[in-house]
């Protein structure tokens, strides 16, 4: 049995010739430079006996941590605690078997008011651990952080996050469990250069319990992680005048009882430069991709790609609204915001309910420049003619979400509002058979559809108020009456080329509206 002492002297040694090895073990990361550097809570008064409060004792090392620069090590044990405020240049180690319990005394938790002002001075000013206008700060161990939520009630104004690092740079949180959020498990806001790695969050013991906000940061990467959320599992926001850019999310497993990716729903200065991918999505209730803009801001260059999911209700969510919300009380409202150049590519998914994928902007501001690629989704299906002939509600200021104008009149995509859209390589399936078109675009102005297989329905595609289409190498599935409508007067410039349309007994259905001269049909090569 090591004493504590020689316990110190491994932890620094093994810390340094981790970094040096390159080594991915756990306590590779953010070494400290020489056992001097470590201060053990237990040697500061913490009792680690989960019953005694050891806020004081575990802040007195973060203090003597951040004179001196190094890490706060937590040794096995439970330490019950309320509120601690970290320091710059100071690293939180929880060792294998360390829990750090959030207090269940709302009274040990000061609330605390940013000096940064955003939308979210609406939601809480409780934290377990807190930190403002900090750098080279790191939550790291094979430990648990425990927010004991079941007990807390009421609105979110009364339920601490676990985590909120507000203005932070060099951002480090590794390896860690979080458990039991009462509020967020995780809030970053306006921090820069954020590594989030390897972190597990098993939380649905509460309402609002995201598993990791982003908000309105820059340089984020996060990776490895896996989440059970009862609220989304991971989602970037901007609640305030600073976009949220350059930001990498890979390599996570995801379940939620709401979205398990997601951009918005606040997006005051929007969001940039985001790739998200290589992740697998599990019993979702709500969406498993869920892009959206309704408070002003602007969503471009974003990627998601290789995204796996099983038992979630929509696949893929887009939507412009115009909810405009302001950051702050006082502060002006947003303008309409702007949704462009998204790609969305190689998604596998099964059991999509019957609402269908809704890409909805706004008939002043379209979606633009979106491409979904290499997509196969399974859908319940068991939509009827009802279902198929449904005016679709606007409701620009409602909150965006997947089914929020109901069931779709599509089974699989609904494009309303759209500028520039491609579909390619991409299967749609229905377990039950489904009266409604696969596809519906109504007032899309640039579709490109090439090769999409579909089951039969009648018809297959409809084009309303469409214009500039260019659809190709695709195939009526057996059995197809009709396999393209086209309606509205402002359906223009549809042409079909190299398409098998042998198994359908109408290939398109133009309505007396649309010009004869607006289509243009290249028959498929006969050998």
């Amino acid at each position: 049995m090591k004493t504590e002492k020689s316990r110190r002297n491994f932890l620094g040694t093994w810390l340094a010739g981790g970094a040096l090895a390159g080594s991915s073990s756990i306590l590779s990361a953010s070494p400290v430079p020489t056992s001097q550097g470590i201060f053990n809570v237990r040697e500061f008064g913490a009792t680690a006996n989960g019953q005694t409060l050891d806020t004081k004792a575990v802040q007195s090392t973060i203090d003597a941590a951040a004179r001196a620069g190094g890490m706060v090590y937590f040794p096995p044990g439970t330490y019950l605690s309320g509120t601690l405020f970290l320091k710059s240049h100071v690293s939180l180690y929880l060792e294998t078997g360390a829990v750090l319990l959030g207090s269940l005394n709302l009274g040990d938790y000061p609330s605390v008011h940013p000096r940064l002002r955003s939308y979210s001075d609406n939601y809480v000013q409780f934290s377990l651990i807190y930190a403002e206008n900090l750098e080279s700060v790191s939550l790291l161990g094979r430990g648990m952080i425990d927010g004991q939520g079941t007990p807390f009630s009421g609105k979110w104004g009364f339920r601490p996050y676990l985590i909120r690092m507000v203005n932070c740079r060099n951002v480090e949180v590794a390896d860690l469990r979080f458990k039991d959020s009462p509020m967020w498990a995780q809030h970053y806001l306006a921090c820069e250069d954020v590594s989030i790695r390897g972190v597990s969050v098993h939380s649905r013991c509460n309402g609002n319990n995201d598993g990791i906000d982003i908000d309105s940061c820059q340089k984020v990467r996060i990776s490895d992680c896996e989440i059970s959320s009862g609220d989304d599992a991971i989602v970037l926001k901007s609640t305030l005048d600073r976009p949220c850019r350059d930001v990498s999310v890979t390599n996570c497993v995801l379940s939620s009882k709401c979205n398990a990716l997601k951009i918005g729903t606040e997006t005051v200065s929007g969001f940039e430069n985001v790739t998200i991918t290589n992740c697998a999505i599990y019993d979702t209730s709500l969406s498993g991709i869920a892009l959206e803009i309704v408070d002003g801001g602007w969503l471009e260059n974003v990627v998601v790609s290789n995204i796996v999911m099983r038992s979630v209700r929509s696949a893929i969510f887009l939507r412009l609204g115009n909810r405009a919300r302001p950051a702050f009380e006082g502060a002006p409202r947003p303008g309409l915001g702007k949704f462009r150049n998204v790609v969305i590519q190689d998604i596998l998914a099964n059991g999509a309910d019957k609402v269908g994928c809704a890409i909805a902007g706004l008939p002043e501001r379209p979606i633009e420049n979106v491409t979904l690629s290499n997509i196969r989704i399974g859908f319940n299906g068991g939509g009827d003619l009802t279902d198929a002939r449904r005016e679709v509600p606007e409701q620009p200021t409602a909150y965006p979400e997947y089914n929020m104008f109901g069931v779709l009149p599509a089974y699989a995509f609904y494009c309303r509002h759209v500028k520039n859209v491609r579909i390619l390589n991409t299967q749609v399936t229905t377990e039950q058979p489904d009266l409604r078109p696969a596809l519906v675009c109504e007032d899309v102005d640039g579709l490109r559809l090439s090769d999409f297989e579909t089951a039969n329905s009648s018809p297959v595609l409809l084009l309303r108020n469409t214009r500039n289409a260019w659809m190709d190498s695709n195939r009526a599935p057996k059995g197809n009456k009709v396999y393209l409508c086209l309606e509205g007067k402002q359906t223009t410039n549809i042409c079909l080329a190299s398409n098998d349309l042998r198994n359908s007994s109408l290939p398109v259905d133009r309505k007396p509206e649309v010009a004869t001269g607006g289509v243009v049909i290249i028959p498929f090569p006969q050998l």
